[in-house]
């Protein structure tokens, strides 16, 4: 079964955007320590999901990034460009974006359905309300929380509307010379 891995930054105080999706407070000024740890968790990544407010602006994001090819985001962008992608939406009934197909169905079906296919490792990246979906349904298989030194005092959350307490192991608590510590965690089942 492919595993469902999380990766997502988040300030301090655990929100992952600033109440209107405000995403200044991010800590950009990465060295090549975490470069390398977050191209670790990707590489053995052939899927990607997304929520539908999020796909918009992240498509398009790397899409541009690959426009530049002698810029340093561009081996990142070509790998997120590249690598097939699944919005989940209740809204479209077909894809703006390619090598992109779209989910409409019961998020734990079409997470389940996914994760039996033949395949790598699945991430997630967001948005904030799809993130929470998939953590209070129990479909996330590792957490990649990337804390940012900053407190933005109000914003998105991803843990708040879960519902139902659950148990996680870290794996790895991993700091980086910019400030972000990664912390790796599982679900601890029983």
């Amino acid at each position: 079964m492919r595993k469902l891995k999380l990766q997502v930054q988040m300030s301090t105080d655990g929100f992952v955007a600033g109440p209107n999706g405000e995403m200044d407070w991010m800590t950009w000024n990465w060295g090549d320590d975490i470069k390398q740890h977050v191209n670790g968790l990707t590489d053995p990544v052939d899927t990607i999901l997304l929520g539908r407010k999020m796909a918009g602006g992240f498509i398009a994001h790397w899409a541009a990034a690959v426009e530049k090819p002698d810029e340093e985001s561009f081996a990142f962008g070509k790998k997120m460009t590249d690598t097939h992608k699944v919005v989940f939406t209740n809204t479209l009934t077909k894809s703006e974006w390619p090598n992109t197909d779209i989910a409409t169905g019961d998020i734990t079906d079409e997470v389940n359905k996914l994760k039996n296919q033949a395949g790598n490792d699945i991430i997630v990246y967001g948005g904030a309300g799809f993130v929470s979906s998939l953590i209070k349904a129990e479909l996330i298989d590792e957490y990649n929380l990337f804390v940012n030194p900053s407190i933005i005092g109000n914003g998105m959350a991803i843990f708040d509307k879960i519902g139902n307490k659950q148990k996680l192991k870290l794996v790895k608590a991993t700091p980086f010379d910019c400030g972000i510590v990664a912390l790796q965690y599982v679900p601890q089942k029983g």
